[in-house]
């Protein structure tokens, strides 16, 4: 378990470096605010080239992207409900919610531990890709929507996700992967440079907005961050296991692979796209502080007993 405690551990770092930096005033909220909008568009779309790039595509087709499929469903329909019965959010607030009930830390969090805890780090590839490819383009397409002031337009809502920097890094990410290419040092390595920005900034712009914004709880509807809780951390995961050992026939590797990194907290990105388009920031900072913390002794518990 010494890849989980190490994730963790690297997370928590650089998180509580940006809550230091804003108590010393080093940065204040409009450096959060820069921070993640360097973020959203130009060090990740960079590290998507690169990290899709070298990924293998045909992975995504495997029974584990099947199962992480379906968990990602449950968690969201589940929370959809709730969001539109419960609490009456908009669209927008509901898109953030549903993203931070149901997407995982798959990239600076599952990546360790899919190295460290199962052994091989192409185990997340299919979650990575499919929330890539799939998951983050359609939410972000609807945030678009639901923040313009334009009318809906069937032709805008297709070409959205081709003007978002993200998806379109994603993109020629897949057509590298795809046709075995390879970037020039040239372009490469200034785009890993580049991209090698990107979890930091997000890290540093939560570890602010912790130690300027509300504290975690305030804000927000506890009730509320207690069922994206639960939905990440117990409905994701078990979906998963279920589908993954009763409906494909998932060898034991995979089973608890799908397992484990179906239990990953909330990713940090979210709050980035919440930042972006200024809809539910504090529910979605909050259900990352509260999944991150909560995984911990989930992730222990499932690589105990599945693994």
């Amino acid at each position: 378990m010494e890849g989980v405690l190490e994730g963790f551990a690297t997370i928590g770092a650089v998180i509580a470096l940006g809550a230091l930096l804003a108590q010393l005033r080093v940065l204040d909220d409009a450096g959060r605010v820069v921070l993640s909008r360097l973020s959203f568009f130009v060090a990740s779309p960079a590290l998507m080239v690169t990290v899709v790039g070298r990924a293998d595509v045909g992975a995504v087709l495997s029974g584990n992207l099947a199962a992480s499929a379906a968990a990602v469903l449950a968690s969201s329909v589940l929370y959809v409900v709730a969001a539109r019965l419960v609490w009456h959010h908009d669209l927008a607030d509901t898109v953030v919610g549903t993203l931070s009930a149901a997407y995982v830390n798959a990239g600076n969090l599952g990546l360790p531990i899919a190295a460290y805890v199962l052994g091989n780090a192409a185990l997340v590839a299919p979650t990575l890709l499919m929330q890539l490819l799939v998951l983050q383009p359609v939410a972000l397409a609807v945030l678009d929507h639901a923040t313009s002031d334009r009318r809906f337009s069937i032709g805008r809502a297709l070409a959205r996700p081709l003007t978002n920097p993200l998806t379109v890094g994603s993109m020629l990410g897949v057509l590298l992967s795809v046709t075995g290419a390879t970037l020039p040092g040239a372009v490469r390595d200034p785009l890993e440079l580049v991209g090698g920005m990107a979890v930091p900034s997000m890290l540093l712009a939560y570890g602010i907005s912790l130690r300027l914004g509300p504290k975690p709880g305030a804000g927000t509807s506890v009730a509320e961050i207690a069922l994206i809780a639960v939905l990440k951390l117990v409905v994701q995961p078990m979906t998963a296991y279920v589908v993954a050992r009763f409906v494909l026939g998932l060898d034991s590797t995979g089973l608890v692979a799908v397992t484990v990194l179906a239990a990953l907290p909330t990713a940090q990105n979210i709050f980035v796209h919440a930042t972006r388009y200024g809809r539910a920031e504090m529910i979605a900072r909050d259900a990352i502080f509260v999944t991150t913390v909560l995984s911990v002794p989930v992730l222990f518990v499932i690589a105990a007993v599945v693994g």
